[in-house]
């Protein structure tokens, strides 16, 4: 009994800990939104937001290694790290420059395309299998399928509006309405952008994986991530905006705010998705995808007056659907495994039980 309880409230804390970093990057990404208007550039922003939230883990990171015994910290695995952050940089570059072209939902939606891809890329890495005897991995197949076709319906059509939610006064950001009205072509580059991020994202999982399996320090793990995202972002922003000096000039309004809680959320973020790796594998961060549809609506609407397109709601839709496959595959391969399990430790004593005499 003791035991089942305790499962449970570990199980309580991943899925408080997901809900909330999912909650907090839809809520980031709407802030975003707003602070470009203010003439915030994406490679300034994460330049800094990035430098903060490493300097933030610093202490945490020299912490952790004095804590514990941890294997040592080879070169081998700090560059794994650094690919990591290549990675991880490439996504956040093309994610906020695709939510300056489209809208937070969008790039919500088109999230959810992360189990889909991050199953393949599993597959490829022989940490998933395939049988196609079993319901199970055909209904994960079937998932990714409908996932893919989903995120092409999201990014190809646009559609009429379903419906927009007007704002209190007090909330309305006015000088969005004409970012937010983008054109079709807009619509669609920070689509394929977006898209281009998840697939980046998928790979970043399931390398993140391989890192915290070889070196299991969340906090370490964490700090030369985002101290190499920070690096990476730098030299490509001052390499594109050469010619432009003054965007990495900070002003006092919500451009700042944004970069701060950009920085502050960030190490708590990354901390919960390394945490959540190494105890749950690559696939369980996907599990809440769905939910920053919802998320991203809501806020999309209250803060940016922001309205819901046809096409975004179908490919929603579908992409939910796929998701909800890939997971229930997971769960009944999780079960059947439990069960495998059950059998093996009870098999002993259930042989000596039938050789005891009666």
């Amino acid at each position: 009994m003791a035991e089942a309880v305790s499962l449970w409230r570990r199980e309580a804390m991943f899925l408080t800990a997901m809900l909330a970093s999912e909650t907090g990057i839809v809520g980031l990404n709407t802030l975003f939104k707003v602070a470009t208007t203010k003439g915030l550039n994406s490679y300034s922003f994460l330049g800094y937001s990035y430098l903060l939230a490493s300097l933030l883990l610093l202490p945490s990171h020299l912490f952790s290694n004095r804590s514990r015994s941890l294997p040592p910290l080879s070169f081998s695995i700090l560059c794994k790290i650094g690919l990591l952050g290549l990675i991880g940089s490439t996504y956040v570059i093309t994610s906020y420059i695709g939510v300056k072209y489209s809208s937070p939902t969008l790039a919500s939606a088109i999230s959810n395309i992360t189990p889909a891809l991050t199953f393949i890329l599993a597959i490829i890495c022989r940490m998933e299998k395939v049988r196609f005897k079993e319901r199970s991995s055909v209904a994960k197949v079937m998932g990714t399928i409908l996932s893919l076709v989903g995120a092409f319906v999201v990014v190809l059509y646009h559609g009429p509006r379903v419906f927009t939610v007007s704002s209190p006064p007090y909330l309305k950001f006015p000088q969005l309405s004409r970012s937010l009205s983008s054109p079709n072509s807009d619509w669609i580059i920070g689509g394929c952008l977006l898209t281009v991020r998840d697939i980046f994202v998928s790979v970043s999982f399931i390398l993140q994986a391989h890192i915290m399996s070889e070196y299991p320090a969340a906090f370490t793990v964490s700090f030369f991530y985002t101290l190499f995202v920070s690096i990476i972002t730098s030299l490509t922003g001052l390499v594109v905006e050469r010619n432009n000096p003054s965007v990495w000039i900070i002003r006092f309004d919500i451009t700042l705010i944004c970069i701060l809680a950009m920085g502050i959320f960030t190490p708590v973020y990354y901390v919960i998705h390394s945490w959540t790796v190494r105890y749950k594998g690559p696939l369980y961060l996907a599990i809440f995808k769905p939910l920053s549809i919802l998320i991203a609506v809501i806020m999309s609407a209250i803060f940016l007056e922001d309205s819901l397109y046809l096409g975004c709601l179908i490919g929603g839709v579908l992409i939910t659907l796929g998701f909800y496959a890939v997971m229930w595959g997971k769960a009944n391969e999780e079960k059947t495994r439990l069960l495998l399990l059950v059998e093996k430790e009870n098999s002993p004593l259930l042989l000596n039980h039938s050789d005891d005499p009666i």
